[in-house]
């Protein structure tokens, strides 16, 4: 249900009937398939549905408040966040929910006088793991990387009943203070992180989950060595841009399980959209419309 807002509507009402806009909040996003994926299914749903691109990378001290009060000011009703932005939005927010309190990360927020934070690449990335897994025991899984996208990856980790997260990250203190953000909330689930030896880690885990921009275009190569790995492990990639990155392909060649970004971009979209409109997305017709998207970026047909 949407919250109220101070004329006693819905911010689901306030917006229907007119324009909808939306921006994307982040540093170096211009190949972002976000926009597209929004503005489609928008579009299928009936509505007039605008996304756009607020590109702060080549801004040395970005003013994340002023950014979403510009926004507020021409009427943008929500912006995606992302890299690197997602911890440090919620310090510009009204409302929280628990879940995204636990995460300490956003990536979605709706503005107006009431501004509310959630997480959907939590949502999206446990949806798309769940899938993948199926039946598997959830052992130990390896996480690599503490940063907003790790934060949302190891709580779907935990909340799955994984028996044991190891976390990984360049910043040893980083990694030590998702373990120590987690462990109070899943009494469960073992915590521990590498202490710095991701190889000797590897021959250990079940499964990987990537959560850094490593293998991004503007980031080229792989964060873990999927040769690695025990036979039988899998590897779940977060970056979908590209589909399949080094990590990706170097797993596929050793055969082992992968999950690629994509699902969780659709996921993370369709879930976003669900908070702004109040709609529920055709999720199986967004997964199409991305593959498209893909394939037609990559000029294989």
């Amino acid at each position: 249900m949407s919250a109220a807002t101070p004329d006693g509507t819905t911010r689901h009402e306030q917006i229907h009937g007119s324009a909808i806009r939306v921006a994307l909040v982040g540093d170096g996003i211009g190949p972002s398939l976000t926009p597209a994926l929004h503005e489609r299914e928008g579009a299928a749903l009936g509505l007039d549905y605008v996304y756009e691109r607020v590109d702060l990378a080549e801004e040395d001290q970005a003013d994340l408040g002023a950014v979403l009060d510009g926004l507020e000011a021409r009427g943008v009703v929500a912006a995606n966040i992302t890299h690197p932005y997602k911890q440090r939005v919620l310090e510009h927010v009204h409302v929280a929910g628990e879940e995204v309190v636990q995460i300490g990360s956003a990536n979605l927020v709706l503005l107006g006088p009431c501004r509310e934070a959630h997480n959907t690449d939590h949502s999206a990335f446990r949806a798309g793991l769940e899938s993948f897994l199926g039946d598997d025991a959830r052992g130990r899984a390896l996480q690599i990387g503490a940063g907003g996208a790790g934060l949302a990856t190891v709580h779907a980790l935990a909340s799955m009943g994984f028996a044991e997260i190891v976390v990984h990250d360049l910043d040893a203190v980083a990694a030590r203070r998702v373990v120590e953000r987690f462990r109070p909330h899943h009494p469960g689930t073992r915590f521990s992180t590498t202490g710095g030896d991701l190889e000797a880690t590897l021959g250990r885990v079940d499964g990987v989950v990537h959560a850094t921009p490593t293998g991004m275009a503007a980031h080229p190569g792989a964060a873990v060595a999927p040769e690695d790995l025990p036979a039988g492990a899998w590897i779940s990639e977060v970056v979908y841009r590209p589909l399949e990155t080094e990590l990706v392909a170097r797993a596929r060649a050793c055969g082992l399980r992968v999950l690629d970004g994509g699902l969780m971009a659709v996921g993370q979209a369709a879930d976003s959209i669900r908070h702004i409109t109040g709609l529920e997305p055709d999720r199986d017709r967004m997964r199409r419309h991305f593959e498209q998207l893909v394939t037609d970026e990559s000029g294989t047909r």
